[in-house]
């Protein structure tokens, strides 16, 4: 923010800065100064410091900088003194241009500058390295280098300065100079993309114009001065877009001036009406459009013949011949034959923006083709005197394409026509708006009409022609190229002709007979065939599904590669995600705390800047009150002097208070006064103007009514020779008429008897072909009738043979569900029987259990629980009896037990105690040689008793378990024995 009091400490503080190098602060001084509140008031040092800042900006190619400055000081100048404003921005443009063209300079003297002194020495290790390196040759290098970056400059500056003056009535003057100058810019050094770009900004302050209507000193387009300049902007922006071949944005162009001249209801003038048209004459050609191309050079020949009062004959004649060319080398046919309603449509409205542009106003009640066509054109051209103006040969090219008829021999007579226009033409001495004239652009699309002309005349006299024949009649090209062209106008329904290559002929028809459905009859015909043959012969099933998948799995393969890879992506991108995040938090917090800082300056600023604020305001009052008696006192002069100079009285009295306010009342009465008295005088003079005009009316008048009669009498002579003349000859042209009457009536016999021979022999070939018709036809019907036999046989064959499959499958299901039905019924019986087998295996363990359990009662010496749940079973026998020689901690053994387990060596079982009756002992697991592996067998169990018997299938029974998994698998090892002995099929 700037500190600075006054700004001429703020410029000496930059010049101070600049003078030792440190031009990066001294414009951050200036740029400071400009953009506070503090200096809002227009002075004169203000300027210099502007001009000083864009110097800086320019120096050190700043153009952010330099935008900002001047969008602040337009707001400091907009009410003031805009005329600052234009010298600074003139100012920041002039240097731009100088610096770009200082580096151009010195680009070119580098490229002319011998690089070696000796010039017999190879290059350098490090030039021949830059050059491999960077693939450019030096003088890319050195515009990449000192060129681009000024022009890239220059092309800102542009922008910048354009953006600021958008839409400024009082500065539309410099507005339409820059636009000129960038439009140059872009011309000078084939700047395409720039131009596009400074096209559309042009395009879009217009239309920002016409939206924000209610803008502040928005420019007002119906004032003519500004109307003249928004039109000067966009002719030349017409030119430099033509200049350049940018032909959509010329055409872009001609729709800009069209939409400005409907904005402001007003037409241009005639000068730049006729660079209107003259461009619009060559977008028209360029884009192939050669009907609208003749309408724009038909309205250019108006304008010039109308307007130009220094045209000469000679350029009328060839502005003319231009026109009639034109209109002629327009296709004869429409393209609209066998177009869809949307075409039609699109083509209807094209029509009708184009009629817009070229200045015709279309009717409603018309169709497009009645108003914008060749037919038209030409008759208008005949009507408004336009071929009277061309030359001879073009006459006569008109002449011959339009009304004569020589089938046989047009091209010979329009070839040397041709070659005599391809020689006219040149640049208009008298008409500096038009381009170049060069009539031999159009004889290409003219010999093509010449073809055209001649294949219409040649198809209505002959029905055939040999290739040959109709070559050698058209010099322009060979008979490839015709083909080409006729087959458009085939297509277009202009002629209707058919080449037979095989027989070398050409065949031409009549447009009437032939119709379209006749014509594709035999391609409806196979289709409907091809469509037949499917249904009949149905396509080969399609191969195994293994098959339809294996050539798809490589691309499988990619796209699940593809789709892992894009996975590892995703997850570095969300790393790299919370990564950001945490520094945008630290960024966040530390942004936050910087803010915090900046409020409680600025608070400080504040308080400052409104003690500040009040101080100034005392002063202004002060120096308010200072000048207006500075001025009173001054006024109070001047109004003596006045009087003084004048003679009248003094116009203050003495001892009058003299203010500012009763000095202005006075003057503005005097100021009314000596206005009343002019307006006297003015009307004084007018009246004499008035009687001496009326005087000389008077005097004029009987010299008039004098020639008038003179020129009545010279017209009246002129008609009656002309009158005489035009008699005399329509006799001869009478007699003349009568004598060769008289001369064809002697062919009259000869005629009558030609017509009788040829009409007889015509009828002779016609019985004969209808004959020869009749045969085939019968000979079809007999062809047709075998093969409808022939299928009617397939079909009955395909039928039976259907019937007989569908029987076979129907036996072949019912076997299926006979054997089903007997699998099922040995299932239901298979699963009984295993049933019944369980159900006397679990009567047997049941039986061998409770054994079990009333021997290991009978063991322990508890009396048997006959009333016991099935599922609680007693505690382990082995869990007493195989105590470890060592007793258990906390619980008491016998001293007779300890003595016979340290004799023995083996663990003795031991009186279970009261409460744990299931708990084992340390020595749980030495069984003695009478147990069994569970220490569950006593001395009166044999080896071979129940107690040792195993299960089914090789599995020990449940017997042998231990009691607490033989518990924990009781519930589910019944039904589990059986499933797993007999498996279900």
């Amino acid at each position: 923010m700037s500190n600075y009091a006054k700004p001429e400490a703020a410029l000496n503080q930059a010049e101070a800065l600049i003078n030792v190098g440190q031009k990066q602060d001294a414009l951050q001084v200036l740029h400071d100064l400009i953009t506070s509140k503090r200096h809002r008031a227009w002075q004169k040092i203000l300027e210099k410091i502007m001009f000083k800042y864009v110097e800086l900006c320019v120096d050190m190619r700043r153009g952010k900088f330099a935008k900002d400055g001047l969008i602040q000081y337009r707001i400091v100048c907009q009410q003031v003194n805009v005329t600052s404003l234009e010298e600074v921005i003139k100012h920041f443009m002039h240097l731009s241009t100088e610096k770009a063209e200082q580096a151009r300079s010195q680009a070119e003297a580098l490229e002319e500058a011998l690089d070696v002194d000796d010039l017999e020495a190879d290059k350098r290790p490090e030039d021949l390295m830059l050059s491999y390196v960077s693939g450019e040759k030096g003088k890319d290098r050195s515009d990449r280098e000192l060129v681009t970056p000024w022009f890239k400059f220059l092309w800102e500056t542009y922008r910048t300065v354009l953006e600021i003056l958008r839409n400024n009535s009082k500065l539309e003057a410099l507005y339409a100079m820059t636009a000129h100058r960038a439009f140059q810019f872009c011309k000078q050094y084939k700047r395409t993309t720039e131009f596009r770009r400074l096209c559309e900004i042009i395009r879009n302050h217009l239309l920002n114009l016409s939206k924000y209507r209610d803008q502040r000193d928005r420019p007002d387009l119906s004032a003519p001065e500004s109307l003249q300049l928004y039109l000067d902007t966009r002719f030349e922006q017409l030119k430099i877009a033509t200049d350049l071949q940018l032909w959509q944005e010329a055409f872009y162009s001609i729709e800009d001036i069209y939409g400005l001249m409907c904005m402001v209801k007003k037409t241009p003038k005639p000068s730049l009406l006729v660079v209107y048209y003259a461009k619009l004459t060559e977008i028209f050609w360029i884009s192939s459009s050669h009907l609208y191309h003749a309408y724009a050079w038909f309205k250019l020949f108006t304008l010039q013949k109308t307007y130009n009062k220094n045209l000469s004959l000679k350029d009328l004649q060839l502005i003319a011949s231009s026109v009639v060319l034109a209109a002629l080398l327009v296709h004869p046919y429409e393209h609209t034959h066998g177009a869809s309603h949307l075409e039609l449509e699109n083509a209807k409205e094209r029509n009708s923006r184009m009629a817009n542009l070229i200045g015709f106003e279309l009717e409603t009640k018309l169709d497009n083709r009645e108003v914008l066509s060749r037919s038209a054109l030409l008759s208008e051209l005949v009507a408004k005197g336009v071929l009277s103006c061309a030359t001879q040969e073009v006459k006569d090219l008109y002449h011959l394409l339009e009304h004569e008829f020589f089938p046989l021999d047009l091209a010979s007579k329009v070839q040397p026509l041709l070659a005599k226009v391809s020689k006219l033409g040149g640049k208009l001495a008298s008409a500096s708006s038009v381009p170049e004239v060069q009539l031999s652009r159009y004889v290409p699309a003219l010999e093509k009409l010449v073809i055209l002309r001649l294949l219409q005349q040649v198809s209505q006299v002959y029905q055939m022609m040999r290739i040959e024949s109709l070559s050698q009649m058209i010099p322009f090209f060979d008979f490839k190229e015709v083909e080409k062209i006729s087959v458009d106008a085939v297509k277009h329904n202009f002629i209707a002709m058919k080449v037979d290559h095989m027989r070398g002929v050409v065949l031409f028809g009549n447009l009437g007979l032939e119709s379209d459905g006749l014509r594709d009859h035999l391609a409806v015909l196979a289709e409907s065939l091809n469509k037949v043959r499917a249904m009949i012969y149905p396509p080969a099933n399609k191969a195994s599904k293994l098959g339809e998948l294996l050539p798809g799995l490589g691309e499988t393969v990619d796209k699940e590669h593809k789709r892992l890879l894009a996975r590892k992506s995703i997850i570095e991108k969300r790393k790299e995600e919370h990564e950001r995040q945490l520094i945008e938090m630290e960024r966040e917090e530390e942004s936050r705390r910087l803010k915090q800082q900046k409020i409680t300056e600025e608070a400080e600023q504040k308080r400052l800047a409104a003690e500040y604020e009040q101080r100034k305001n005392q002063r202004i009052l002060r120096e308010i009150e200072e000048r207006e008696l500075e001025e009173a006192q001054a006024l109070l002069e001047e109004a003596e002097k006045r009087s003084k100079k004048k003679g009248s009285k003094k116009p203050i009295l003495e001892g009058e208070k003299v203010t500012k306010q009763s000095l202005m009342e006075r003057a503005l009465t005097e100021q009314l006064r000596e206005r009343q008295e002019m307006e006297k005088k003015l009307q004084k003079l007018a009246k004499t103007m008035d009687y001496l005009e009326r005087a000389k009316r008077e005097e004029a008048a009987p010299l008039i009514e004098a020639a008038f009669q003179r020129r009545l009498v010279e017209e009246k002579v002129l008609h009656e020779r002309e009158q005489l003349l035009e008699t005399e000859l329509s006799r001869q042209r009478h007699d003349g008429d009568l004598r060769e009457k008289n001369r064809l009536s002697r062919m009259l016999d000869n005629k009558e008897k030609f017509q009788e021979r040829v009409l007889n022999r015509r009828k002779a070939e016609f019985d004969r072909q209808r004959v020869e018709r009749e045969e085939r036809i019968n000979q079809i019907i007999q062809a047709r009738k075998q093969e409808r036999e022939t299928m009617r046989k397939k079909v009955f064959y395909v039928r039976c043979e259907d019937e007989r499959l569908k029987k076979k499958r129907e036996e072949e299901e019912a076997r299926k569900r006979e054997e089903a039905e007997k699998r099922r019924k040995e299932e239901v019986e298979r699963k009984a029987k295993l049933d019944e087998i369980a159900e006397k295996q679990r009567q047997r363990e049941q039986e061998l259990e409770e054994k079990e359990r009333l021997r290991k009662e009978a063991l322990l010496g508890r009396p048997v629980d006959v009333a016991a749940k099935p599922f609680e079973l007693p505690a382990r026998a082995s869990e007493s009896g195989t105590a470890a020689a060592a007793p258990s901690t906390g619980k008491y053994v016998p001293k007779f037990m300890r003595e016979r387990t340290e004799a023995s060596g083996h663990a003795t079982p031991t009186q279970p105690d009261r409460w744990g009756g299931g708990r084992r002992t340390e020595g749980f697991g030495q069984a003695t040689p009478e147990s069994d592996r569970w220490g569950r067998r006593t001395e009166g169990s044999a080896p071979g008793s129940d107690s040792d018997r195993r299960g089914t299938n090789g599995r020990p029974d449940d017997r042998t378990a231990p009691p607490s998994d033989r518990w924990r698998s009781s519930g589910s090892s019944r039904t589990s024995w059986s499933s797993s002995r007999y498996p279900s099929h």
